[in-house]
């Protein structure tokens, strides 16, 4: 039997189903790669705030046990992301460095973004946490360019 693709009509919602699993699929990968990105941030941050990430402070901040973050540490090292010293905490290597940098720099550009609607810089940082991770390179790509033009 042929396989034909859902298409959406007036009457209907319904993408096809190529652009369906599509979306789904990309959306599985963000949430996969969120924590991660989150964690090189907040690493990058205590390092350039403290010159060290320790474990306690992770996660202090982000609100997690330490067990959490020790299991997450665990991930980011057999990833090559950190380098964890005995009684130092937590460093990254340069993969990490760049993960982080580019997270940021997402980041940065969505509560930016944010910003230029009008939405409030404290509501636009929380907002920007979750959307950096799920935001297409197209979609930043012109919230770059709306921002350049303003």
């Amino acid at each position: 039997m042929k396989a034909t693709k859902a298409r959406a009509t007036p009457e209907s919602s319904l993408v096809d189903a190529d652009t369906h699993v599509e979306s789904f699929r990309q959306t599985r990968h963000n949430r996969r790669t969120e924590l991660v990105e989150d964690y090189v941030e907040l690493i990058a941050d205590l390092i350039a705030d403290r010159g060290e990430a320790r474990q306690v402070d992770i996660a202090q901040r982000l609100g997690v046990a330490q067990p959490t973050v020790a299991k997450m540490l665990k991930r980011l090292s057999a990833e090559g992301l950190i380098q964890q010293r005995p009684y130092r905490g937590v460093f990254l290597t340069e993969v990490g460095t760049s993960l982080a940098e580019k997270s940021r720099e997402r980041h940065q550009i969505v509560e930016n973004f944010l910003c230029a609607l009008g939405i409030s810089p404290v509501t636009a940082r929380v907002d920007a946490e979750g959307i950096e991770h799920h935001v297409s390179l197209e979609t930043l790509n012109a919230f770059k360019a709306f921002l350049q033009k303003r």
